[in-house]
């Protein structure tokens, strides 16, 4: 049995590599689309940059369908933690010369790390990374930081599903959410909570809006833009 277990543990692992290696091949094909979409992007319009929660979010067609008549960039990538979007900064952030900025970045980071580190405090110090390289270098936009989103650990018992939400609870959730707003203030941004709307009445992610528990169907996102819409217009 013993022996069992262990040939298990191994075959697991063997898969999580897999799984990593393909989503770190994903992000670098999406970094690079990114980037030459950039070179004929329309410089000062709204930009939403994040993770993978950005990336779902059709802000650009919810947009348009509502009569904006501005134009929207989504330079969302998923997977990506705040180490990542510092790594990529320039292409999923300060090549556009976004006028408006809103970022959903980090929801990623909210798990047990590898070498131990303590996941908030990772965070929050990439985060003002972020945010002090947008005041420095986009003296002039407005930037927004929105919540992060609630989630459901009753949708999905899978293993990697519930491996999603070990960390991430919506205890963890609304703790970050308050230091995301802290952290905000701090360089004059704004803090948005864009979360009215999501919640059941036990305050998780409604089932019927998450797909496995985190990641949200378009019905969530209509929420979503609903709530953050005056800051468009």
């Amino acid at each position: 049995m013993e022996k069992a277990n262990e040939t298990m543990a191994e075959a697991m692992k063997a898969v999580s590599a897999q799984m990593t290696a393909h989503m770190k091949r994903e992000q670098a094909n999406k970094v690079h689309s990114y980037r030459s979409l950039n070179r004929v992007a329309k410089k000062g319009q709204i930009l939403f940059t994040g993770s993978s929660l950005m990336e779902q979010f059709p802000v650009a067609e919810l947009a348009a369908s509502r009569g904006l008549g501005k134009i929207v960039y989504n330079r969302g990538i998923g997977g990506t933690t705040t180490e990542d979007f510092l790594r990529e900064i320039d292409t999923v952030l300060f090549d556009l010369e976004p006028s408006v900025v809103f970022i959903n970045i980090g929801t990623n980071d909210i798990r047990e790390w590898d070498d131990g580190r303590d996941w908030m405090e990772s965070l929050l110090a990439n985060y003002e990374k972020i945010l002090k390289q947008c005041r420095e270098r986009l003296p002039d936009a407005k930037v927004y930081v929105m919540a992060y989103y609630p989630v459901n650990a009753n949708v999905d018992q899978s293993p990697g599903a519930q491996g999603m939400l070990k960390v991430r609870t919506n205890e963890n959730v609304r703790l970050v959410n308050g230091k995301a707003a802290e952290l905000a203030a701090r360089y004059g941004y704004e803090y948005i909570d864009v979360n009215d709307g999501l919640t059941d009445a036990e305050g998780n992610l409604k089932a019927e809006y998450t797909i496995e528990g985190v990641h949200m169907y378009a019905e969530a996102y209509e929420v979503v833009y609903r709530n953050l819409q005056k800051y468009l217009e």
